[in-house]
């Protein structure tokens, strides 16, 4: 090895000295360089690559919810207004849909997320998809009546409203469960679908939150393990709407026209209730396989097909992203 050669390698080798001419000292040194530039403890405990991490947002959600749909209760039933309670249940709806907004508009900003990335876009509030949903809704609970009706397990009465109170109650009925529809769809498949997809993925978070969706139902008086099982398979297709729509606005509708025509227009038992101002003095009879007994048609066997054909023309209706990239692949250039 030549001279020049040997003074080149320890030239290179020698720590205190930069192949540029400058000393390494004027550098800044490795573990001070990387403490000045590592993340705290508490910032990876709570923040990750897209931000908050999901768990802490679920976390916050739920019990922020929890504690302001409690005050909303109890502020709804004060005073009893009126004799049914029809106004305080109502007032109860109103609030627990405000306490499932607020914390979410609070995570969107901490998240400095678009509050359309929960799904229920502003732009789209009572648009065209809501009223395909309110469409949808109403033709599956009467392709259901009618199914029971056709064995001969529903005997529709006679119309006891009549003039203005059955406008009343109409219109009454169909702005309380418009608030039902906003309220526990966007609780269970606004934010919290939203943040647990980012954890486990969107049909994983689906299945536990609509599993949550029926299990809910069980409270009901009336209600049955068949009904929460429906209820689950109900929420698990509005998640689908969800999917290919890109919205809840849907769920929302098909949510409320289902429940009105249960409660109002069928005058039947909706998840295991009965309430005052129905249209008609219905009546169930018959194995409650068919007319779903104490539950109400939600608890029905034929529901399980209702909604397995309502799913399956969704399907058809609104097709995947990637169904829709096929077909337009094959179909011919214009």
């Amino acid at each position: 090895m030549s001279e020049a050669t040997k003074a080149k390698f320890h030239g290179m080798s020698d720590p205190g000295i930069d192949t540029k001419g400058e000393s390494a000292s004027a550098r800044p040194s490795g573990p001070a360089f990387a403490a000045a530039t590592a993340p705290s403890y508490i910032d990876t405990l709570f923040w990750g690559p897209d931000g908050l991490r999901p768990g802490w947002g679920f976390a916050f959600y739920g019990i922020a919810f929890l504690m302001l749909q409690q005050f909303a209760v109890q502020l709804a039933w004060i005073r009893d207004l009126g004799d049914s309670g029809l106004w305080s249940r109502l007032l109860e709806e109103i609030g627990n849909v405000v306490a499932a907004i607020i914390p979410a508009v609070i995570l969107a900003r901490v998240e400095r997320r678009s509050w359309s990335a929960y799904g229920l876009p502003l732009k789209q509030a009572f648009g065209g998809l809501f009223w395909s949903g309110m469409l949808w809704g109403f033709v599956a609970i009467s392709l259901l009546v009618s199914a029971i009706y056709a064995g001969r397990g529903f005997a529709p009465g006679h119309v006891i409203l009549h003039g203005v109170r059955l406008l009343r109650f109409a219109a009454f009925w169909a702005a309380y469960f418009v608030f039902v529809g906003l309220f526990e769809d966007f609780w269970l498949r606004g934010y919290s679908q939203f943040t647990l997809t980012r954890a486990i993925g969107f049909w994983p978070a689906a299945v536990i939150l609509s599993c949550a969706f029926g299990l809910m139902h069980l409270r009901n008086k009336g209600e049955h393990w068949t009904g929460a099982l429906i209820a689950a398979l109900i929420g698990l297709f509005f998640c689908l709407t969800l999917r290919r729509t890109g919205s809840l606005w849907f769920a929302v509708g098909f949510h409320a026209a289902w429940d009105w025509g249960e409660t109002f227009f069928y005058s039947v038992p909706d998840s295991g209730m009965v309430s005052p101002g129905h249209l008609l003095s219905s009546s169930l009879h018959g194995p409650a396989w068919l007319t779903g007994g104490s539950v109400g048609p939600e608890g029905s066997l034929l529901c399980f097909a209702v909604i397995t054909l309502v799913w399956a023309a969704f399907e058809r209706i609104y097709p995947g992203a990637s169904q829709t990239s096929s077909s337009s692949r094959t179909s011919p250039s214009q």
